[in-house]
């Protein structure tokens, strides 16, 4: 067990994603003795994560570490940051397990694990089809993408199959991930290679219902999916994919009427982007085990109006790991909470009130979402946004002034100044060149075959 000799009423966080973070700094400001514990080292602005899949941005212009972003809290002798996996809860005890056998008391428990891949019960697709939720998994597609380039090159027989790309799945990540794919394609690439010419490339986007960007209004649906078209993306709607193998994508297409039968469509490609379906963090298994929380369909966690777990007030799960409702301030039912980065930093703020709040003896509020609206960029001077504006209401435009209101908030809400320099300057260089200078393909090691048993190794 790790102890503290404090007598101050221990805070465990776990996830340093949004939510963690914002519910870490408002704590932060009370008496209370704070634990953050996360998997990496660093805090990551996941909704540019793309950009370093596709080698628009280093990885550092979106990522810090945690300690040097609440170094402040730190010094102030209330907060202790451990780096480190959470494998289990001690309820009775009230205690968080980890990997390595420590055991981090708590008085209170946030839980903020985020998501991970849903492959729909076919995870041996991953292999084959990686996700992006981590920094790793944007190194991999990364080297992917760029790796068919080469290979291409190489082996210019095989170049229809190599210059093929496949994205699986039109929300947020699928839309931005092929029509910056097909900016590298077409523009960035475009004579660097002796042998092939890369605008031959196909970037193909494939949709399981009738529409890009399900959760938009219709109409900006259909603005972004002319948008991709007129960047040179192979839009197919109403596609059901059913194998994927490292030769390409098999899938049953709907044509014309909505009830006409499915036919047969097969995508050979080399490279396969999932960007499909969103599970909840195996965390949500945890919790359920260790106290009987509910999960939903999608292994999220269902939560309490103040968002702590019915029968445990003094835990509370925020961000994509919650089913979480929001409650109006008048009459009203409540509504379901979108799985995005800015609900994610309101419930932490919540959750962290609420725990202040029980310190204090008060009783708890239940969880409102504001909502400001939606942004989903698609490519160069491309992008959708649905605006919520005081005193005018809701406001929808597409292209080149969506793309630059789209700019304007990503960098307004990065992590430091830093950053933002990096990612302004990074993203003028790419607009007046087309370049992208992190085009970097790092080479994995493959591990050292494991020696046998009663065998040491030699030191000739």
């Amino acid at each position: 067990m790790i102890a503290s000799s404090s007598t101050r009423p221990r805070v465990v966080i776990v996830g340093c994603g949004f939510g963690g973070l914002e519910a870490t700094r408002r704590l932060a400001r009370a008496d209370v003795e704070i634990t953050l514990i996360d998997r990496t080292n660093h805090h990551l602005f996941q909704p540019l994560l793309y950009q370093v899949a596709t080698a628009g941005l280093a990885a550092p212009a979106i990522s810090a570490p945690i300690r040097h972003i609440l170094r402040e809290q730190i010094r102030k002798g209330r907060l202790t940051v451990l780096k480190g996996e959470v494998t289990g809860l001690d309820a009775t005890t009230r205690e968080v397990l980890l990997s390595d056998g420590a055991r981090i008391p708590y008085d209170h428990l946030i839980v903020a694990t985020g998501a991970t891949h849903s492959y729909f019960g076919r995870d041996d697709w991953a292999p084959v089809a990686p996700g992006l939720k981590t920094l790793a998994d944007a190194f991999e597609l990364r080297n992917r993408v760029l790796n068919a380039f080469e290979q291409a090159e190489r082996y210019p027989e095989d170049r229809h199959d190599w210059l093929t790309f496949a994205v699986i799945g039109g929300g947020p990540t699928g839309v931005e991930m092929a029509g910056t794919m097909a900016e590298i394609a077409h523009h960035t690439l475009h004579d660097e290679y002796r042998r092939i010419d890369s605008r031959q490339a196909r970037v193909v986007l494939i949709e399981g219902s009738d529409r890009v960007l399900g959760a938009y209004p219709a109409d900006l649906s259909a603005k972004a999916q002319r948008q991709l078209e007129r960047l040179g993306v192979e839009v197919h709607t109403g596609c059901r994919v059913t194998e994927i193998d490292p030769q390409g994508v098999t899938a049953q297409c709907r044509s014309g009427a909505p009830d006409s039968p499915p036919q047969p469509y097969r995508l050979n490609t080399r490279t396969v982007v999932w960007a499909a379906g969103v599970a909840a963090s195996p965390l949500g298994k945890v919790l359920q085990a260790a106290v009987g929380a509910t999960l939903d369909r999608a292994g999220r966690v269902v939560v309490e109006p103040d968002l702590s777990l019915a029968g445990h007030p003094e835990i509370y799960v925020v961000g994509d790991l919650a089913a979480a409702k929001s409650y109006p301030k008048g009459e009203g039912e409540p509504t379901p909470v979108p799985g995005v980065s800015p609900s994610a930093k309101q419930m932490g703020r919540r959750a962290a009130a609420n725990i202040l709040r029980r310190l204090r003896g008060e009783p708890t509020l239940p969880f409102h979402y504001i909502d400001y609206g939606s942004l989903a960029t698609i490519g160069r001077k491309a992008a959708v946004a649905q605006v919520e504006l005081p005193l005018i209401g809701e406001v929808r435009f597409s292209g080149f002034f969506a793309w630059l209101f789209w700019l304007f908030v990503h960098v307004y809400f990065l992590i430091g100044f830093r950053n933002r320099l990096m990612v302004m300057t990074d993203w003028a260089w790419a607009y007046f060149t087309f370049q992208r200078n992190a085009r970097v393909v790092v080479e994995t090691r493959p591990k050292p075959p494991a020696a046998e048993p009663g065998l040491e190794p030699r030191h000739d």
